[in-house]
């Protein structure tokens, strides 16, 4: 079931699974407030529907914004995810090893900042994160 889709994310909620999937959002500096609105709105959907599973897929993710930007956005997205009942986040990774090693530096300043009180996972491709997600 689509819960939202703008030009920016498209939700999709399995109540079966209680997975919400994402294609995480092309990072542009002149649509970063639009970005950010978004993810809010994304957190504010997993906190009304009380997701408990969380898959972003970042496989294909265009990334156009300062690693500082970047890093912040990390910060700011864990931070909204704390104050859900999420339990698991997967991640797909990008197919890019430098965006990869830019955003696990990004998920371990997170993890530092004390932001992550959920598992996160990382995996390569959709299943493999799915079927972490459902164990």
């Amino acid at each position: 079931m689509i819960l939202l889709e703008n030009g920016v994310l498209r939700l999709e909620y399995d109540p079966a699974t209680d997975i919400l999937q994402v294609r995480y959002p092309d990072l542009n500096s002149f649509l970063l407030s639009e970005i950010k609105h978004s993810l809010r709105i994304m957190a504010d959907t997993i906190r009304n529907y009380d997701v408990r599973k969380l898959l972003l897929d970042a496989s294909n993710t265009a990334i156009d914004v300062s690693e500082d930007e970047n890093r912040q956005l990390t910060i700011e997205l864990a931070s909204l995810l704390a104050n859900t009942r999420l339990l698991k986040v997967a991640r797909v990774q990008p197919f890019d090893a430098k965006k990869e090693l830019r955003a696990q530096e990004n998920i371990e300043a997170a993890r530092r900042a004390g932001l992550l009180p959920y598992e996160v996972g990382t995996f390569t491709n959709r299943m493999e994160a799915i079927h972490w997600l459902k164990n």
